[in-house]
């Protein structure tokens, strides 16, 4: 009688919703970029976002999810919104102006690296050899992204280079406190709120500091911003969810590496940016930091 354990078999319905998510999200780099071309980012940012919460909120009302917060709940609730979506979505747009988009890619899914860091002095998960390799590979592809020409500092990206990384920790420091005090909700309600409260500040931001020319915008900017509201806001977040509830959580994790894969690809087919040795070893190197730091 053999008593080798069978491996267990992965979901293939899971897995499609996987590929779903990561494509989804990778694909909205390059348009994004595309947009920013013809409007301010929070203005980008913000009107999509707010189109995605009303539709995610129709979808679960449809599915009979309860939308209500919890008493006691807001708090935290808020301060999820403002760092995984303000933070996030707000600082990585703007950087943009200063970054190709497939650097920006790079920086913005470093952020399982930093939270490895963060999870430390949060969740007391002291520091593993791996966390720590993890980590020296995350700077290393934040410096080869700030490189230029040769071995020159790319002064010029400063600015987008901070922003991203700002919004990564921010995103990681979110993700930590949310695993060290989970809301209390279902999933789906806790996107819809997050993603309405998260857009609030950048529509306001939007409202106070842009001008943005609506009459102007072409045909295939309007495309684009409904491309960002329906697909990677909405689309995507239910199909993650999806995965998650039929992957496991790891698997899911390290399938979310294809996104910036799908990102750097598009913004060298779309927009004509370099793919060369040094993005593909700046992005080499977060992959294995990402991979070090779900492992450790």
């Amino acid at each position: 009688m053999s008593h080798t354990a069978e491996r267990p078999r992965i979901d293939r319905r899971g897995l499609a919703l996987l590929l779903f998510a990561v494509v989804g999200w990778g694909s909205n780099w390059a348009p994004l970029k595309l947009l920013l071309r013809e409007l301010p980012p929070l203005t980008a940012r913000a009107w999509a976002g707010l189109a995605a919460a009303a539709i995610l909120a129709l979808v679960m009302r449809a599915r009979g999810v309860d939308l209500r917060v919890p008493k006691g709940l807001w708090p935290r609730l808020c301060l999820a919104a403002l760092l995984n979506i303000t933070a996030w979505m707000g600082l990585v747009s703007v950087a943009l102006l200063w970054l190709d988009a497939s650097e920006g890619i790079v920086l913005s899914y470093s952020m399982p690296v930093w939270a490895a860091l963060i999870a430390w002095p949060v969740l007391g998960e002291k520091p593993t050899l791996l966390r720590v390799l993890a980590l020296l590979c995350g700077i290393g592809g934040v410096a080869l992204v700030m490189l230029g020409n040769g071995v020159e500092i790319g002064a010029a990206k400063l600015p987008g280079v901070v922003l991203c990384l700002v919004a990564s920790v921010c995103f990681a420091l979110g993700t930590v406190i949310t695993k060290r005090w989970p809301l209390a909700m279902a999933p789906g309600a806790s996107v819809v709120w997050q993603v309405a409260l998260g857009m609030l500040p950048l529509l306001v931001g939007a409202l106070l500091l842009e001008r943005p020319d609506f009459g102007a915008l072409s045909p295939g900017s309007w495309g684009v911003l409904a491309y960002m509201a329906v697909v990677p806001l909405c689309l995507c977040y239910l199909a993650w969810f999806a995965a998650l509830r039929r992957l496991p959580a790891s698997l899911c994790t390290q399938g979310s590496l294809l996104s910036p894969v799908v990102g750097m690809m598009g913004s060298a087919l779309m927009l004509d940016e370099p793919f060369g040795p040094r993005q593909i070893a700046a992005f080499l190197l977060i992959v294995v930091g990402v991979l070090l730091a779900v492992r450790g």
